[in-house]
């Protein structure tokens, strides 16, 4: 049911809405492009690099209101999400196309919501033109006219801000340059495959008894999140909606030689990534393609409200870690995923010269 609160913000919202120019009409001689998008850690087909003048892309982005589990213990949280995922899914573009999306928010739903992309320009990332009640939906149009990869969330408005994002709505935008990434210098990057993580602080409120408590729908969930919100102390920190949610049989997947770029954002808090046994050979970690990449990186730094990119070219097999450099929050909140990497091993970069032995006696 809607709350109070979420009534007035609905209504404060409605009004910016109607002080703001309306969508024009569809006047674009381009054609245009439907894509079905995919959950993370994966995306969706797309060229990397394209000859091809600017299109219209048209995405979808359903929003789901939903109960989950969020870790081994069997912990529930009432999760907002777009397209039933946390993070929503990443959207590809290249510069130049318009990216036009139809927002969805059912009448089974019981929250006002909207969706600010930080790649668009104007009107509140496109928050002040597309907030809608359940039973409704809306379709906004932007020009991206900046290269690399961005957050989008949603944002209805005061504290439904924070608490909406940290429930799970966001995800990424990534335009890609029409020629496609290059290091710095000119010489073009490519990679072999692209995965998307998306760095998710939640905050679960306690019973007296220290559990971890349980509701029925957000607005059940809000008073008491917020009161643990309050304290900037999350309860998990986890990749894609939970603890493990990439790690086992859901690890990521790779083979010894190939170029894998890592989408990692992280809506609301700082965050350090670091792949163990690995690097960032090119790291654009501000997230902006138009800068030269950084190389070589043991750890990068992604800003609380932004997303970045790394590509590594992996060289041995084994399983690898990628953390959260806050290593608290990776072995103990959940910030952790896997890479599974197939191969032949390389003794000159990496070998046991003796196996692990009892300490030899004195002989002096």
């Amino acid at each position: 049911m809607f709350t109070r609160r979420a009534a007035l913000i609905s209504a404060a919202a409605t009004a910016l809405m109607l002080a703001t120019p309306a969508l024009a009409a569809d006047d674009l001689k381009l054609p245009r492009q439907k894509v079905e998008l995919v959950a993370p850690p994966f995306v969706h087909a797309h060229e990397q690099a394209t000859k091809q003048g600017p299109k219209i892309i048209e995405f979808k982005l359903t929003i789901e209101e939903k109960k989950v589990v969020i870790d081994e213990k069997g912990t529930t949280f009432q999760a907002m999400t777009f397209n039933g995922s946390m993070p929503g899914p990443l959207m590809v573009v290249h510069e130049g196309d318009y990216v036009e999306t139809t927002l969805v928010n059912p009448a089974t739903n019981t929250m006002p919501h909207n969706i600010d992309f930080h790649s668009a320009t104007g009107a509140l990332g496109g928050g002040a033109l597309t907030l809608i009640n359940p039973g409704e939906q809306v379709v906004l149009r932007w020009k991206a006219t900046k290269t690399g990869v961005f957050v989008y969330h949603c944002a209805p408005g005061g504290p439904m801000i924070p608490w909406h994002v940290v429930s799970g709505m966001n995800g990424a935008v990534m335009v890609l340059p029409r020629e496609g990434l290059n290091d710095g210098k000119g010489h073009a990057l490519k990679y072999d495959k692209v995965y998307y993580i998306g760095e998710q602080d939640m905050y679960v409120p306690r019973d007296e008894k220290g559990n971890f408590k349980s509701y029925d729908s957000p607005g059940e969930a809000f008073t008491e999140t917020e009161e643990v919100m309050k304290k900037l102390t999350p309860t998990h920190v986890v990749f894609n909606g939970k603890v493990g949610a990439l790690t086992g049989k859901n690890a990521l997947t790779a083979n010894v030689g190939e170029n894998v770029l890592i989408v990692h954002s992280q809506a609301n808090r700082d965050s350090r990534p670091h792949l163990i046994g690995g690097h960032g050979d090119y790291v654009w970690e501000t997230g902006k393609f138009g800068n030269a990449p950084e190389v070589g990186l043991e750890t990068w730094f992604i800003r609380g409200g932004s997303a970045g990119a790394a590509l590594y070219k992996f060289q041995q097999p084994g399983i690898y870690a990628y953390v959260t450099h806050n290593l608290i929050e990776a072995a103990d909140l959940g910030a952790t995923a896997h890479f599974k990497v197939e191969g032949k091993w390389n003794d000159d970069l990496m070998m046991q010269v003796k196996a692990p032995a009892d300490i030899p006696a004195n002989t002096n």
